[in-house]
């Protein structure tokens, strides 16, 4: 299946000169939507993932369903502020300024097996949070996964010698 008909680009947003990768078509689209998460489960079920991390909040909807599938935990990474019990966190930049991610303390064991999905990676620098929560709490990453990669900017570059997948580039 070519992704690429399912995402829609939004010129100008969120501001002038950028064209917005817009999942919510892809997301409206039952069979699109499926292949994702069968893609991923294909991709995945044998690598003895024992956890898969997903950031608020596009990361949810692909993180969620394919947890499901493998029959593994479905851990948070969350916006300061909106997970009830004790918490680590880590900063990341922001084209002006800081933003931080969090997670439970108690959400990942020593040695578990994690891998990471997200809807799209551009800078790496929302990802490069999580690595460092996942590794603070001492997971090991198996994998990070993404539905879009924008290729012209360096963010893979930025993750390093992760195993990284993208079933769309741009």
């Amino acid at each position: 299946m070519d992704l690429k008909e399912y995402i829609r680009d939004v010129p100008d947003f969120p501001q002038k000169g950028i064209i917005f990768k817009d999942i919510t078509t892809l997301l409206q689209s039952p069979e699109a939507f499926k292949y994702v998460i069968d893609r991923f489960v294909e991709e995945y079920k044998d690598e003895g993932i024992e956890g898969i991390v997903a950031m608020d909040a596009r990361g949810f909807i692909f993180g969620a369903p394919l947890a499901y599938q493998l029959g593994v935990p479905f851990i948070l990474g969350r916006k300061p502020g909106k997970l009830p019990a004790a918490c680590i966190s880590a900063s990341y930049a922001l084209e002006y300024g800081t933003d931080s991610l969090e997670m439970h303390t108690d959400s990942i064991s020593q040695g578990q097996k994690i891998l990471i999905v997200d809807d799209l990676l551009a800078t790496g620098g929302t990802m490069s949070a999580v690595i460092e929560l996942v590794e603070k709490l001492g997971g090991e990453i198996a994998g990070i996964a993404f539905v879009v990669e924008l290729t012209f900017i360096p963010g893979r570059q930025r993750l390093g010698d992760y195993p990284i997948l993208s079933l769309v580039q741009y």
